[in-house]
């Protein structure tokens, strides 16, 4: 994949077939183009952490890893800016209904701290639809 001008905005469209595969191929060229625009290594990591969460999240949670179940991956990267969207073809959930991993009582339950962690990282987080699709995006500080 040849990469853009470091000015021009990067259009993502990717159907992820299986995991690790696909998931570790798509970060990689996201992170060039991350790295091309110039952003810093502490964007680069939260960027790529939700974006792990989701497409994981995606294949695990959404399609339950059932064979011939794909998830798509599309947005931009842009100097300033990186908008993502996941959905899978699951039945989708409700991101209200997550029990608070932070809450003593679920100190213990791995549940929600993907999501927890996409809402600190990310300028925006939303779920669409039935909650099978996810919309993120980071906006760089300005110099």
């Amino acid at each position: 994949m040849a990469l853009h001008h470091l000015g021009d905005p990067l259009e993502l469209d990717y159907v992820l077939k299986e995991m690790p595969g696909d998931v570790e191929r798509v970060q990689a060229m996201i992170a060039a183009a991350l790295q091309e625009r110039g952003y810093s290594s502490d964007a680069m990591f939260a960027i790529r952490l939700c974006l792990e969460e989701a497409l994981v999240n995606a294949f695990r949670h959404g399609n339950q890893f059932q064979a011939g179940l794909t998830v798509r991956l599309w947005g931009t990267i842009s100097p300033n800016e990186v908008r993502v969207e996941v959905e899978d073809q699951g039945e989708g959930f409700d991101p209200g209904g997550v029990p608070d991993p932070t809450a003593d009582e679920n100190l213990e339950i791995p549940s929600g701290r993907g999501i927890m962690l996409m809402r600190a990282y990310m300028s925006e987080v939303e779920y669409l639809g039935p909650g099978n699709h996810v919309r993120m995006v980071f906006r760089r500080e300005p110099k």
